[in-house]
């Protein structure tokens, strides 16, 4: 399909850490031209949805400048680059070496659940979300010195709860809860 609306010139304006920041100059279709931000964001990232045996799925708590507030959040990361090969780690490695340092548990099955890019109209993140059973305590969190990080286990209604009421708005979380809830009712209506 044609549209009107065409891209004319893409410029670096600040090149960060993880995220670029360009300036678009875009022609309208009814022939105006504007300037529009994106965000290339350079490593893409997972997220994980932990189930401890019991149902309970392992949530984290920190404090997120961008909002000014502490948050519920699945477990979650970019995806680190091979220092020899600049190669990407594979998503689901991403998610489980997120959720060994960020909750200090690991997991016998990780399997995928959902693809989702949290901010289609002006960033370019590709996020994969995870599901992680049959956990195994592995020790002490291993968190980067910029990372507080508390473990709240938290029953899935409680979750669907918070989301429904406005308190967890992070993108990739509702996304993994809501997607691992899905799966559950799918598997009950199999049985």
């Amino acid at each position: 399909m044609e549209y009107g609306l065409k891209r004319l010139k893409r410029e670096l304006v600040y090149p960060g850490k993880v995220l670029d920041f360009y300036k678009d100059t875009m022609e309208l279709p009814d022939g105006h031209i504007e300037e529009w931000d994106y965000l290339e964001h350079k490593r893409g990232g997972a997220c994980v949805v932990p189930v401890l045996e019991d149902g309970r799925i392992l949530m984290i708590r920190q404090y997120r400048p961008a909002v000014d507030r502490e948050t519920l959040e699945l477990p979650a990361g970019a995806r680190d680059r091979d220092p020899g090969t600049g190669q990407l780690e594979d998503p689901a490695l991403t998610a489980a070496r997120e959720l060994r340092e960020e909750t200090g548990y690991t997991s016998s099955s990780i399997t995928h659940l959902v693809s989702l890019r949290t901010a289609v109209a002006y960033c370019s993140e590709f996020t994969e979300v995870y599901l992680a059973e049959h956990l195994v305590p592995a020790g002490d969190q291993i968190l980067d010195e910029a990372e507080e990080i508390r473990i709240l286990p938290c029953p899935l209604e409680d979750l669907l709860e918070k989301i429904y009421q406005g308190q967890i708005q992070d993108a990739k979380t509702v996304a993994g809860i809501m997607a691992y809830h899905s799966r559950l009712c799918l598997r009950a209506k199999q049985k």
